[in-house]
């Protein structure tokens, strides 16, 4: 009885002393939701393992019953100006901000969520007036740091907003202190009002601009800008993605 009642106590203890296993360790806001937590929120993943952990914000579609049913890992929020995106490359690299409100995950971690496992992309936004669009694109990922963080998106289905990202579609990052834009006349960026973006020459969107407000229009380029839908900045963008299934 004695020897039942100790092994009783120890099981707890060698249940949570137990090895955590590569398999068990979330590597997106998909598993984050299959492990039981199903709300909104911060979330830790681990997308190439237990050494490069990753904080983000997990969206549970818990607000939005036409989130495509699904449960999307944000790499990029703006919705009210608190976090200054006038950065130079370093920090678009590694990533900045309040996962809690607006933030940029960083091309890096970008790139390690992307690059083995087929993801998609869902850009939501939405105007002064409460208007909501998105746009969705099949197949999205970041090339590596040697290739400039090359941006790859393809794929497009129009949820009101248009496509945008189009004419980006295989730029490398571009910042005010690493040009690597395809305009041959400047600098897309030099101003240092646009934030850092793949531009190309130069942009029809912008989602890292400088946050401006109601009635601004966008006709430099600069705030928040989505020109399939809008020519006023916007009042919130996020870039968000959900790994494939075999039925998608």
């Amino acid at each position: 009885m004695m020897v039942y009642w100790s092994l009783a106590l120890l099981l707890p203890l060698l249940v949570q002393s137990l090895p955590i296993t590569e398999e068990d360790l979330p590597i997106d806001c998909e598993d984050v939701f299959r492990n039981g937590s199903i709300h909104n929120g911060v979330y830790t993943i681990y997308p190439v393992g237990q050494e490069v952990p990753m904080e983000v914000y997990c969206d549970m579609g818990c607000t939005d019953n036409e989130n495509h049913q699904s449960h999307w890992t944000v790499i990029m929020r703006r919705m009210d100006g608190t976090v200054n995106f006038d950065r130079p490359y370093s920090h678009y690299e590694e990533g900045f901000g309040n996962k809690n409100g607006e933030y940029w995950l960083g091309l890096q971690n970008m790139h390690l969520l992307t690059y083995r496992t087929k993801y998609m992309l869902r850009v939501d936004m939405e105007d002064f007036e409460g208007g909501k669009v998105y746009a969705l694109y099949g197949t999205f990922f970041l090339e590596s740091e040697s290739d400039g963080y090359r941006l790859r998106v393809i794929d497009f289905s129009n949820g009101g907003a248009g496509d945008s990202l189009a004419n980006h579609n295989g730029q490398r990052f571009s910042t005010f202190d690493r040009d690597q834009d395809a305009w041959y006349w400047g600098q897309c960026n030099q101003d240092h009002k646009w934030g850092g973006f793949w531009f190309h020459h130069c942009t029809n969107a912008n989602t890292n601009g400088r946050y401006q407000w109601k009635n601004y229009r966008v006709n430099d380029g600069s705030g928040l800008n989505w020109s399939g839908w809008t020519v006023s900045s916007l009042k919130a963008i996020s870039m968000k993605v959900r790994r494939l299934s075999l039925d998608d």
